[in-house]
């Protein structure tokens, strides 16, 4: 079968986006047998003539969709970000009989309400080497798709998610399968994943909605020669969208180690949960060519980390973050105010807790995106801020209302004399 992929991103927000994820799906079904394109709108200046144009050109019998976000999480100047992916599907529509396929880690945490808005014909939940190749010989032979884990129906009809298990079975995809020509190879962060799933459960967070809550590690020398190969396409930064880059802790120092050993002279970008981290690790990170992590506290108050279901205290955050502070490498701490139980004094202790840290940069969101089948949305519900059957699809935040007036102002206070925070 020919099979047209299209990551439907154009947003950048933080850092320009690649579609890992959708080349990972694109790997497999190649790998299945089948003929694939990808295309990725973010480079496309006309999206809908660069749609018809590879329609026209390829002629795919079967059309998968990628939706990375819903929305840009900002409560103050909220942006829906599904109408244009709406107009994909329907310039594919358009274009083409092919059946229309949509998945990716937006719409894996609203399958069935994000379905109902885009209109296509099918979806996947969550990891898609598997189930999408296993859809397109299912669709192929005529046989019914109900049942397969993860695929989603316009009538709601959908079969448990089940993670991949072993994932080092997918082939990683080449850098000419995603990595456009249009990017800027000396400054893009290409994004690299070693791990997936996470156990955690912080109580806002969707990843086990897309990931799963078992975490899975691809072997070392696997993902070690995959940046090789990136390396030798002309690309040096890359940024690891693992969870949790230092769990578990033997695991990231092997593969610091043979990243070290491969002599790819690379710059690495990092989230690291700030916990369970030693000096030896820091090192190694550094020889690696670690440049940058991505500190998720979220607070400093000790209640509100409780609340977060955070597994660590101030204290251990401070010392993780004096580990990078002494081997040099750049922090950027994120703090998420106005959680349920947060109130004005427990903003303070997490200001001043920010403040104690010395940390190059601080990124501070007032409000929490409330996403479905989380802890926080069940306290949404109880506090009567949202209704059993609200899907969420179109943005909700949870923001304690005592602090709705004072709290913005006194942010930017705060980062009005810190020119690091923002």
């Amino acid at each position: 079968m020919r099979v047209l992929l299209v990551s439907a991103n154009t947003e950048a927000f933080q850092m320009l986006s690649l579609p890992l994820g959708l080349a990972c799906v694109a790997a497999a079904t190649r790998k299945a047998g089948h003929e694939v394109a990808v295309l990725d709108l973010m480079f496309e200046g006309n999206p809908q003539a660069a749609i018809r144009k590879l329609v026209a050109d390829f002629r795919p019998d079967f059309i998968g969709i990628s939706v990375r976000n819903i929305d840009n999480q900002d409560r103050a100047n909220p942006q829906f970000l599904l109408p244009a992916v709406r107009a994909v599907v329907r310039t594919c529509r358009a274009a083409s009989h092919a059946p229309l396929v949509v998945g990716g880690a937006g719409y894996s945490i609203f399958p069935h309400a994000a379905l109902r808005y885009l209109g296509a014909d099918v979806g996947i939940q969550g990891e898609g080497e598997m189930a999408f190749p296993a859809l397109l010989e299912q669709m192929t032979e005529g046989k019914a798709i109900g049942g397969l884990p993860g695929v989603c129906l316009p009538d709601g009809a959908m079969a448990e998610m089940k993670p991949v298990r072993p994932w080092d079975d997918f082939p990683l995809p080449e850098p000419d399968l995603w990595v456009s020509h249009a990017a800027d190879r000396e400054n893009l962060w290409v994004p690299v994943q070693s791990r997936r799933g996470c156990p955690m459960q912080c109580s806002y967070c969707s990843t086990h909605l897309i990931q799963g809550k078992t975490r899975r590690t691809r072997p070392a020398e696997q993902v070690v020669a995959w940046l090789a190969e990136l390396r030798a396409a002309g690309y040096r930064n890359f940024a690891f969208v693992d969870n949790n880059f230092n769990l578990p802790l033997a695991y990231a120092k092997d593969l610091c180690r043979r990243i070290i050993a491969s002599g790819l002279d690379v710059n690495l970008w990092c989230i690291v949960y700030p916990k369970w981290m030693d000096t030896e690790l820091v090192e190694l990170m550094r020889e690696a060519g670690c440049r940058e992590v991505a500190l998720g506290f979220e607070s400093g108050s000790a209640p509100i980390l409780g609340s977060f279901n955070k597994r660590f205290t101030a204290d251990e955050v401070r010392a993780v973050a004096r580990l990078f502070e002494a081997a040099g490498i750049h922090r950027r701490g994120f703090l998420m105010l106005g959680a349920p139980g947060e109130t004005k004094a427990t903003v303070e202790e997490s200001l001043a807790f920010a403040d104690s840290l010395n940390l190059d940069a601080l990124k501070i969101t007032l409000g929490i995106r409330i996403y479905p089948h989380t802890a926080l949305a069940r306290t949404a519900m109880q506090e009567k801020l949202i209704q059993p059957d609200d899907d969420l699809l179109f943005p909700r935040f949870y923001f304690a209302p005592s602090l709705r007036d004072w709290l913005p102002e006194r942010v930017v206070a705060y980062a009005s004399s810190r020119p690091w925070a923002q």
